[in-house]
């Protein structure tokens, strides 16, 4: 893994949780939160793709070119990660707030 791999991932993943918590106003966490899932989400649900499908460097591949089925793969598991992990904090918070 890279830094632009991370940043990447941090970055979906922010805007993944951030979708999910205005899409389900229920279980969201408020702006912050909702970023800050999505960013701790964004990294693990990226590095759990990168590592089953086995997609690696991002910006270049080995022979100096752009890789875009690796940066789908990196925008994508940074995203859907940073959502689940907003929703399944929102959905603990919620439980243990009763």
């Amino acid at each position: 893994m890279d830094i632009a791999s991370l940043i990447i991932q941090l970055a979906s993943g922010a805007l993944g949780g951030n979708v999910a918590g205005s899409l389900l106003k229920k279980i969201s966490l408020g702006t912050l939160g909702n970023t800050l899932a999505g960013v701790v989400g964004g990294c693990l649900g990226g590095q759990i793709l990168e590592r089953s499908i086995g997609l690696s460097q991002v910006p270049a591949s080995a022979a100096g070119g752009f890789d875009i089925g690796a940066l789908v793969s990196e925008v994508a598991g940074g995203g859907v990660g940073g959502g689940v992990l907003m929703v399944i904090v929102g959905l603990l918070r919620r439980v243990f707030a009763k």
